[in-house]
């Protein structure tokens, strides 16, 4: 026999605090982190938050607007946590690398961002990126085109190795197999052809991607010191 509740109705008990869009999105986080997109439903929600569904959509109009707002959220705190003691150099290489680690903590956001890559909050994202630019004295004409490369980078790179996560998971099995089967591909490649497939069949075994991206946010500060050395004589 189902247990019923205090007030005989046999339904789990509603929530007596104040509900709030915050603990909404917060939640929503936690679904989608546990089980992705298709865990988000609002029967989902209510059950979690022990509400109604009319006190959820006080808040939000439906799912796409709760993972438009759970996105904006995780960009927004990577925005607030990364550390800015280490001058614009390090900390352009920070506010790289935190959203990289936020993608790949909550892969569903690199979904969402490749449906619409112009949230708000990565707007404000870009916005640091062109600032930390200034103050590391790339050239004003150059400052669009080396604003719009790194993020298109870090953007890209961060996408795919969600997407990657989820493929490996969906085939149910792990980095290191999938990268040892790889590597046995291109073992078997001719040397003559692919000199430096061979040659990189180590590293392509043993890399850590985390690190790969690093080196290439290295390389991209690297050109930006070039442009800065160069900015008197910039040209279009």
């Amino acid at each position: 026999m189902a247990k019923r509740s205090a007030n005989g109705s046999g339904q789990a008990p509603r929530r007596t605090d104040s509900l709030s869009r915050e603990l909404i999105i917060q939640t929503a986080t936690e679904i989608l982190d546990d089980g992705g997109e298709s865990a988000l439903t609002l029967r989902a929600l209510t059950i979690r938050l022990k509400t109604g569904y009319g006190a959820i959509y006080h808040h939000v109009t439906d799912k796409g607007d709760l993972l438009a707002a759970a996105t904006d959220d995780i960009i927004a705190n990577v925005l607030s946590r990364t550390v800015t003691d280490g001058g614009p150099r390090e900390t352009l290489r920070r506010l790289a690398l935190g959203l990289f680690d936020a993608i790949d903590a909550h892969p569903w956001v690199g979904a969402q961002l490749s449906r619409q890559p112009w949230r708000p909050a990565l707007l404000d994202f870009y916005e640091s990126v062109g600032r930390l630019l200034d103050a590391l004295a790339v050239p004003e004409k150059a400052r669009f085109d080396a604003a719009g490369t790194l993020v298109n980078y870090v953007l890209g790179v961060a996408v795919q190795n969600a997407a990657n996560a989820r493929y490996l998971s969906s085939q149910d099995t792990n980095r290191e197999t999938f990268l040892n089967g790889a590597a046995a591909q291109w073992a078997h490649l001719d040397p003559g052809t692919y000199p430096f497939v061979h040659a990189s069949i180590t590293q392509l075994r043993e890399h850590d991607d985390r690190e790969q991206f690093l080196a290439g946010i290295d390389i991209f500060l690297t050109g930006i010191a070039a442009l800065r050395e160069t900015r008197d004589t910039w040209v279009r």
